[in-house]
């Protein structure tokens, strides 16, 4: 597996590339992101690890650059701890934020994680499937509506979405969906389902502010209701 480290600290750069590369990963570096589109076009990672405070470009504009081509996976590795640059981080396209300092083994957990959502289908997204008004098309990640409109989600997205359509109306705890939709489960990470079912509601819901579909049923989870 190639991955890219996208990092202005060297020795930050150096640091992480050593213990992915001690782990068995093939690992580039870069650390002026300004040609980020020509070094992945080049390099063809299977995930980009994402600093955010750089001089030259910051890793939110990095990633927003990445994802009008590519659904690369990235995980933000940032020493800013604010909610609000998490909640950016995943809204605009990334499928994981550690915050610096990190444990290595931690930082493996999600590298891993990440990898074994992208390379293999745990939920067996590889059909059509429908739910009152709703269809999903596996192929182009996109919702069909019986009124005619069409909207198109991020794998991540498709993913969620499908894992609770598949159980419509039965109630979905976050650590369920964490393990069945991000590959893992790990405790404090309640809000990175928050964040991705409130971007579904945008998305799918006519009121987001009164979702008819995607519920949320207080302090026990989230339902798909057809």
């Amino acid at each position: 597996m190639n991955i890219l480290v996208v990092d202005d600290d060297i020795q930050n750069a150096k640091m992480t590339s050593y213990l992915l590369e001690e782990a068995g990963y093939r690992v580039f570096r870069v650390h002026d992101p300004s040609n980020i589109m020509q070094v992945i076009e080049q390099h063809n990672p299977d995930l980009i690890l994402l600093d955010i405070m750089m001089p030259k470009m910051d890793g939110f504009e990095v990633c927003r650059q990445i994802r009008r081509n590519s659904d690369i996976p990235i995980i933000f590795l940032s020493a800013r701890t604010y909610l609000q640059d998490r909640v950016m981080g995943l809204q605009i396209g990334g499928d994981d934020y550690l915050v610096k300092p990190f444990e290595p083994s931690e930082l493996l957990a999600r590298v891993e994680a990440v990898l074994r959502r992208r390379n293999a289908d745990v939920l067996n997204t590889s059909t059509r499937l429908s739910q009152g008004n709703i269809t999903l098309d596996p192929v182009e990640h996109k919702v069909l509506f019986t009124d005619g409109r069409v909207v198109e989600l991020t794998p991540l997205e498709f993913r969620l979405l499908y894992y609770l359509m598949k159980n419509a109306g039965r109630i979905l705890n976050v650590s369920q969906i964490l393990t069945k939709v991000w590959g893992y489960d790990y405790e404090g990470e309640s809000n990175l389902v928050a964040v991705y079912i409130r971007r579904l509601r945008t998305k799918v819901e006519e009121d987001p502010d009164h979702p008819r579909h995607v519920i949320t049923v207080r302090n026990l989870g989230y339902k798909f209701e057809p």
